[in-house]
């Protein structure tokens, strides 16, 4: 373990896994012991690799561009289940898509699900990751130092554990027929491109509706957009920090 760190965030280990103290041990197993079902999706990262942004482009994908009439029903319709377990994968509508941040290795794999792997620049991941701990009270680093988390987040002794590793984990199956692959980065420069490419993935419906009405295509962008879930979500992640 990684010596003279002053402050370190507050996790539980399960399983060889670092994850957030504040979390049910109950549905974190839960989440790691889950078997796919035939219509599952799966939206995988590594923590601040764009998570958020992509469960907001699946679940409008889904939606048809439909905007949600609550943006609490987020939390319901695009669950995190290493923190929901069970509760959040039987109350969540279908179609919809599950957010985990388990590594290929430690996610209970089925052919027959559906999954999206995002990744993202280290340093960026790093200085969000960083921000994100010392917003969040319940992982209690609201007074850590960057240099210190710098430290941990190279060392592999944070929350899901090694950056790297989660990288290398899924890369070589970015080309799996049932796995989505793309980078914040690519999200960051061409929505539409990946819009349009995760709609063909998810299923021939979600591009139909795409190609008879270039508002489903709008829509999607645009309930996608920065500006968009800032305003919308803020509430909803409120309610996270306090979970």
């Amino acid at each position: 373990m990684t010596a003279n760190i002053k402050k370190r965030p507050l996790y539980a280990l399960m399983n060889g896994i670092y994850y957030p103290e504040m979390f049910s041990p109950k549905c974190f197993r839960e989440a790691l012991e889950y078997k796919p079902q035939p219509d599952d999706v799966f939206i995988d990262t590594y923590p601040k690799c764009g998570t958020t942004w992509m469960q907001n482009v699946v679940l409008y994908i889904f939606r048809k561009g439909k905007e949600l009439e609550d943006p609490s029903e987020f939390l319901r319709a695009s669950p995190f289940i290493d923190m929901l377990g069970m509760e959040g994968v039987n109350n969540m509508p279908r179609p919809g898509a599950f957010k985990t941040h388990l590594s290929y290795s430690h996610l209970s794999y089925s052919p027959e699900a559906k999954y999206i792997f995002v990744a993202r620049n280290p340093k960026d991941c790093c200085v969000s990751f960083f921000h994100h701990a010392r917003s969040q009270p319940g992982i209690g680093y609201w007074d850590g130092e960057f240099h210190d988390f710098f430290e941990l987040f190279m060392a592999g002794e944070l929350e899901y554990n090694d950056y790297f590793d989660h990288m290398l984990d899924w890369y070589p199956h970015r080309n799996d027929s049932n796995v989505f692959y793309t980078r914040y980065e690519d999200m960051k420069t061409d929505m539409k491109n990946i819009v349009l490419k995760l709609s063909k993935f998810l299923g021939k419906e979600y591009i139909d509706a795409i190609e008879k009405d270039n508002n489903v295509l709008n829509n999607i962008i645009q309930y996608s957009s920065f500006d968009y879930m800032k305003k919308k979500l803020s509430e909803v992640h409120d309610i996270k920090k306090r979970t």
